[in-house]
C-alpha cells in the first residue's frame, strides 16, 4: 500500500474573470473547486495510475467533510483524523489576466491529534511507500515530518519527501528514497547560484551526501534531471504545449516517479513517467488525467 500524508489539505476554489476591480462588485466568467494539497494531489494521481493509496492527514468541519467523499469517490482510501473545531482551509486562486491567491489557514492541530497520526503511521508495513509532502501548518512542530520518519525507521519501506528548505534538509538525515527539489530551492539550501547543468548535479550530490538517495530535480520548461542512488544521471525533456496550470505539476511528478519505479524498478522509466505526468498537469486546468499521461508519455524524450 502507498500511504500519503497531507497535514494542511484544502479545497482550491478557482474564479476566472476577464478583469478584477477593487471597491466594486466582480462577476465571476467561470468557476472550479479542487480537492488540494500535496499529499492528496499525489493519491490522485496515483488512482489515474490505477495504484490504490490511503491519504492519512487532518480535517476539519465541512469543508473537510467535503474532501473525504470526493476523494472516496475518486478510489483513494481515506483514513483522516477529524478536528473537533475549526474547518479545512480554502484557498481562493483568481485568474484575471494575472493570479492572485488567498490562501486559508486552516484550523490548530492540538497535540492529541498529532499522536493520533504518529499511531496510524503503525499501520505502514514492510513492503509499503510512505510519502510526506507539502508545508505544515502553524500549529505543527517544525520537526513533524522529522518525528514521523523516526516512527517508521525500523520499517522496510520507500519514503519520498516533497517538501522545502528546512523541512526537507531535516528529513535528510533518515535517507528517504525519493526528493525532489527545484533549482531555486537548491540555491536556497546551499545559498549558491545554482544555473547550469554542472551545478545542479553537483548539488544533488551534496544532498545525497546529506542522506537522500534519489534526488529529482525540476528544471520548469528544461525539464527534469535525476541523480540515483546508483550515482547514474538521467534527464528528461518536456513537451511545447501551452501551459494552463502549474499547481500540482510537481506532486504529480512525484507520483509518476513512485508509480514507475514501483512497476518496473527502472529509474528511467520512473523519470519519464514522473515526467509524463507533471507535463499532463500542466496542461490541463486540474491535475494529470490517465489519457493525458498517455498521450504526453508516448511524446516525450
Amino acid at each position: 500500500m502507498i500511504y500519503t500524508v497531507t497535514l494542511s489539505p484544502s479545497i482550491d476554489y478557482i474564479v476566472r474573470m476577464s478583469s478584477m476591480r477593487s471597491n466594486t462588485t466582480n462577476r465571476t466568467d467561470s468557476e472550479e473547486f479542487y480537492f488540494g494539497g500535496k499529499g492528496i494531489n499525489v493519491s490522485q494521481v496515483l488512482a489515474e495510475l490505477d495504484l490504490d493509496s490511503t491519504a492519512f492527514g487532518f480535517l476539519a468541519g465541512f469543508t473537510g467533510e467535503a474532501i473525504e467523499k470526493g476523494l472516496r469517490n475518486n478510489r483513494i482510501h481515506t483514513d483522516f483524523i477529524h478536528l473537533d473545531e475549526g474547518f479545512t482551509r480554502i484557498n481562493i486562486k483568481i485568474k484575471a489576466g494575472g493570479e492572485t491567491e488567498i490562501n486559508g489557514q486552516g484550523p490548530d492541530i492540538p497535540d492529541a491529534a498529532l499522536e493520533q497520526l504518529m499511531q496510524k503511521l503503525d499501520q505502514i508495513k514492510d513492503g509499503d511507500t510512505l510519502v510526506l509532502a507539502g508545508s505544515i501548518p502553524k500549529t505543527c512542530p517544525d520537526d513533524i515530518y522529522e518525528r514521523m520518519l523516526e516512527r517508521v525507521k525500523d520499517k522496510k519501506i520507500m519514503i519520498a519527501v516533497d517538501a522545502t528548505r528546512q523541512l526537507l534538509v531535516n528529513s535528510l538525515s533518515k535517507h528517504p528514497f525519493l526528493i525532489k527539489p527545484n533549482r531555486l530551492e537548491l540555491s536556497e539550501i546551499f545559498h549558491a547560484e545554482v544555473e547550469t547543468a554542472e551545478d545542479v548535479e553537483k548539488y544533488a550530490g551534496k544532498l545525497q551526501e546529506m542522506g537522500a538517495r534519489n534526488v529529482i530535480v525540476s528544471l520548469g520548461r528544461k525539464g527534469a534531471f535525476l541523480l540515483d542512488e546508483t550515482g547514474a544521471t538521467h534527464t528528461c525533456g518536456v513537451l511545447k504545449q501551452p501551459v494552463i496550470n502549474t499547481v500540482g505539476a510537481g506532486d504529480s511528478m512525484v507520483a509518476g516517479f513512485m508509480a514507475g519505479y514501483l512497476k518496473t524498478g527502472d529509474y528511467g522509466y520512473a523519470l519519464k513517467l514522473g515526467s509524463a505526468c507533471g507535463n499532463a498537469t500542466s496542461f490541463l486546468p486540474g491535475l494529470a488525467t490517465r489519457a493525458k499521461i498517455d498521450e504526453v508519455f508516448a511524446q516525450l524524450k
